[in-house]
């Protein structure tokens, strides 16, 4: 269907009107095309829930394509921290081969430039075959793929090792800490271990809804993982242990205590996300009842 009155709106934030409309743009392409995607809208709206007023929007760009009053296209980047934006988006199955995609990445391209933004990492579902031919047609190059995994079988709750696993919520001091830990576990599967350790502030995260725990096992920080909690869904992410006290069970129990936790304060489900070259970490998630449901692959677009 060609638009009879088209428009495209670029914004730094979202609201919840806007969301709303996502959401059921995202439920329509989910429902014609069964692939999964990645947009990040509860936790796009609590970063602009918590935002300064008049603060630049830095970390956000949101392109909306509209037919008339009617939402047919989407593009949604967000910095999270880092230099690259991750950029996804979606076209109304009815008004498809249209360029509406085109016309919304070129826009967001420009955006970039103007910020001086060098590279974009652009996601598509393993699944969906025109997500893939139209970043092969960029240009741009595999950067890493992730599992999300969703939990589908209660684990067991064995005793932890030693004297037990305990959680500490990870403040602004410790942020050093947070960004050492991942460079260690995600910096060179991802690509980036030739680069400095972002620097993310563990409150500021809260407030957006992630909890940055750091983990202690017999008096020590043994590693981290990060929780998160919005509208019912509980998410594990950044989950790690330090080299030294591998092997001992620690990983293990370090999900055990965060689905324990996120099971109290409410989830109803539990997800998590973990990059598909690593076999261990997929083995151990398995094993507690995590299930494989898509495969988010990344690439790296040089602007």
């Amino acid at each position: 269907m060609k638009p009879e009155n088209p428009k495209i709106v670029l914004k730094g934030a979202l609201n919840p009107e806007d969301a709303k409309a996502v959401a059921a743009l995202e439920r329509a392409c989910v429902q014609a095309d069964g692939t999964a995607f990645k947009l990040e809208l509860d936790y796009k709206l609590s970063a602009a829930a918590e935002r300064a007023p008049g603060a630049a929007a830095w970390h956000m760009d949101e392109l909306m394509a509209y037919d008339g009053d009617r939402l047919i296209g989407y593009l949604g980047a967000g910095f999270f921290g880092g230099e690259a934006p991750e950029a996804m988006g979606m076209v109304h199955p009815e008004y498809r081969r249209q360029r509406v995609f085109s016309a919304l990445h070129r826009l967001a391209v420009a955006d970039w430039r103007g910020r001086g933004v060098k590279r974009a990492l652009l996601l598509s579902d393993r699944r969906s075959a025109s997500g893939r031919a139209f970043v092969e047609k960029l240009g741009a190059a595999p950067h890493h793929s992730e599992y999300e995994m969703y939990l589908k079988e209660e684990p067991s709750l064995p005793g932890l090792p030693g004297p037990g696993i305990s959680f500490r919520k990870a403040m602004n001091a410790d942020a050093g800490e947070v960004a050492r830990q991942n460079a260690l576990y995600f910096g060179e599967e991802r690509g980036d271990g030739d680069r400095e350790p972002e620097l993310i502030l563990p409150e500021e995260e809260e407030a957006k809804g992630m909890a940055i725990h750091l983990a202690y096992w017999d008096g020590w920080i043994v590693g981290k993982v990060h929780l998160q909690l919005l509208n019912g869904l509980g998410g594990i992410y950044g989950l790690g242990v330090l080299p030294e006290y591998r092997g001992r069970g620690l990983g293990r129990a370090i999900l055990l205590e965060g689905v324990r936790r996120l099971k109290a304060a409410g989830a109803g489900e539990v997800l998590l996300q973990v990059a598909t070259g690593n076999e261990s970490a997929l083995g151990l998630y398995k094993s507690c009842g995590f299930k494989v449901t898509s495969t988010m692959d990344y690439y790296a677009l040089n602007l």
